[in-house]
């Protein structure tokens, strides 16, 4: 028993019923019934009537058994350095306890401040240097080093 295909709804044509309709070009149609070789000579789109298998291939009614579930993909975790710090030293700040972390810290801070100490004294005593020389009245760009023309004390 061979079961045809509507060429214009899809359904299926069992031996015995549906009628066969030779185009001038010799290309064969079968059709179920009349209302599908109706619509197909008012030249209807099948993909826009709704009970028609091309319509509902295309917007995916009753096709729930073929279906698999799409598989999610694993995400993969790298570690990467980042600009300024290696994957070592990343890994080894991770690993610290919150203690050791801490104490880090304030050590650090303790440096800055010390240097930042030091900078000023020796500021200090530098800007006492030139007061002490004489070079009280320094422009900005004097200071930093531009060329300055020495003017004699007496005329």
């Amino acid at each position: 028993m061979k079961v045809e295909v509507d060429s214009f709804s899809g359904s299926k044509i069992y031996p015995g019923r549906g009628i066969l309709y030779v185009r001038c070009d010799s290309k064969v149609f079968r059709f179920q019934n009349s209302k599908s070789t109706s619509l197909f000579h008012q030249r209807k789109n099948p993909r826009r009537l709704a009970w028609t298998v091309l319509f509902r291939k295309q917007h995916k009614k009753g096709v729930t058994e073929e279906v698999q579930k799409k598989r999610a993909r694993k995400f993969v975790k790298h570690q990467r350095a980042v600009v300024g710090a290696s994957l070592d030293l990343i890994k080894e700040r991770r690993s610290m306890r919150p203690e050791q972390r801490k104490a880090k810290t304030q050590e650090a801070l303790k440096v800055k401040k010390e240097k930042k100490k030091l900078d000023k004294e020796k500021r200090k005593t530098e800007k006492a240097k030139r007061v002490a020389g004489g070079f009280n009245n320094l422009s900005k760009q004097q200071a930093k080093g531009a060329y300055q023309k020495v003017q004699p004390s007496s005329y």
